[in-house]
């Protein structure tokens, strides 16, 4: 496969992956920015947590599609069909989507924790280890309420069935790109979350609570 072809699935990739959903919902359906509210994320927790469910679940349907989308169609675009090297413009196009939501070029790479975006690459790249990783948020949030908890749960669930589903050999021949993959992607979200386990263990990290439409914040007249 030429560098190029690389290059190009890594820019394509990271570019679709950098468009702030959250930012542009929030200022074109509410007039605000929503950096200056709540956490100041522009992911589709803090959304949803200070303008409303409906606001919260487009932005994370849209930031998953920008992560699935390019996974999906990019090894399509650049590689002949049934290439031996289509999985590794998949695991490329994947990690620099989200690298792309992480750190957007367009708000001075200071972006999202990932974790919608992770979810659409990860439903192609690996779709058991997706699973478990829906489960593990979904008993997190059961059990805490608490969003970063459940997604380091979840992290930690993608990167242990994705293991189990690689071995034995994980590390060798055409699985190693989605190994390495499994391990990188969900090390990455943790650590976008270091601020929340800091406070997770000062006890100051809040639970999840949709806000109301009716009483977000608008723009100041």
């Amino acid at each position: 496969m030429e560098l190029g072809q690389l290059l190009t699935a890594a820019g394509g990739a990271y570019l679709a992956g950098s468009i702030p959903f959250g930012l542009l919902i929030a200022r074109v359906f509410r007039g605000v920015d929503i950096r200056q509210h709540g956490s100041g994320n522009i992911g589709a927790t803090n959304v949803g947590r200070v303008l409303g469910a409906k606001w919260g679940i487009a932005c994370l349907v849209l930031d998953a599609l920008k992560g699935l989308l390019p996974v999906s169609l990019l090894p399509q675009m650049l590689v002949e069909a049934g290439a031996a090297n289509a999985g590794v413009v998949q695991v490329i196009a994947g990690v620099a989507t989200i690298l792309g939501h992480m750190f957007p070029c367009w708000l001075r790479f200071k972006g999202g924790k990932g974790v919608a975006t992770a979810l659409g690459v990860v439903i192609v790249i690996g779709p058991w280890g997706s699973l478990a990783a829906l489960a593990g948020f979904i008993l997190g949030m059961l059990a805490t309420r608490i969003v970063s908890v459940s997604s380091i749960l979840a992290a930690l669930a993608f990167a242990i069935t994705q293991m189990v589903m690689l071995a034995p050999g994980a590390f060798a021949g055409s699985k190693l790109p989605v190994a390495i993959f499994s391990l990188v992607v969900p090390a990455l979200i943790i650590f976008r979350h270091r601020s929340n386990i800091g406070r997770l263990v000062r006890g100051q990290e809040p639970q999840f609570k949709f806000g109301k439409s009716s009483e977000a914040p608008s723009a100041s007249p």
